[in-house]
């Protein structure tokens, strides 16, 4: 009976502890091929396209809307203290110390990522990878780092974009349909804003960058089973860089903002 109790803790931390070491000598790999020639360039320029000009436009719409939405909100309850000139404050740092990477890297993710474990988990059951080895191409020099180092590139610079159209988009509602005063607006945003905020947030963004690519290209990576097995990553992707961009951002935070 004892034994039977230990083999079946032993099945159910084995998996995790599997992925966890794979996704680690992947991460291994994917730094050291960082920085060893040959420079895949041409990869690299076509995942930044992917990853960071194909999601432009549906990280602008997120990022006006929820500064417009955080505004409203924001000078709504404030006008009950007689407050509302602290609205641009609320807003910008709210923009780029949390909102701006996390919903950044969150829509990325679900754009990109999906994309990223599905061509690659399609790659490996349809054995393109296996025939890459063949051909004496490092399959994780060639797919994995440029899709890494894109994600870490590009998810700073969205994230930056985000900022500046958040806080445009709160501008928009505070002054234009709520009618408070312009230069209100500019000189809270302004006064409160400190450069700490600019970078910490993108701090978090090169963070989540890297680590929604690494487990995206990982859950593609180790794709099996077929049509289904690509499914399952696909979604694996998803859910566990979702989960990943979350609980790393209160980690983050505390590091940043002790």
């Amino acid at each position: 009976m004892l034994i039977k109790f230990i083999e079946f803790i032993g099945a159910v931390i084995e998996k995790p502890l599997l992925g966890l070491g794979r996704i680690m000598v992947l991460l291994g790999a994917a730094l050291k091929g960082t920085v060893r020639p040959p420079f895949e360039i041409r990869n690299i320029i076509n995942q930044m396209l992917q990853i960071g000009v194909n999601s432009l436009p549906v990280v602008l719409v997120t990022a006006v809307f929820t500064g417009m939405v955080l505004a409203l909100q924001s000078y709504t309850g404030f006008k009950r203290f007689g407050a509302e000139g602290l609205v641009g404050s609320v807003v910008a740092l709210s923009m780029t110390r949390e909102l701006g990477p996390v919903l950044t890297a969150l829509i990325v993710t679900g754009r990109a990522g999906a994309a990223m474990a599905a061509e690659l988990g399609t790659m490996r059951v349809t054995e393109q990878i296996d025939a890459l080895e063949t051909l004496a191409t490092n399959p994780v020099k060639y797919l994995v780092v440029p899709r890494f180092l894109s994600g870490m590139i590009m998810l700073p610079a969205l994230t930056a974009v985000t900022d500046i159209i958040g806080i445009l988009g709160g501008y928009f509602v505070t002054v234009t349909l709520l009618g408070s005063s312009s230069k209100t607006y500019l000189r809270a945003t302004w006064d409160y804003l400190e450069l700490q905020d600019l970078y910490s947030g993108l701090i978090k963004a090169c963070f989540f960058g890297m680590a929604f690519a690494l487990i995206s290209c990982y859950k593609g990576f180790y794709t099996k089973g077929g049509a289904e097995g690509v499914g399952r990553a696909t979604t694996g992707a998803v859910v566990y860089s979702s989960m990943t961009i979350l609980i790393s951002d209160y980690f983050l935070s505390v590091w940043l903002f002790k």
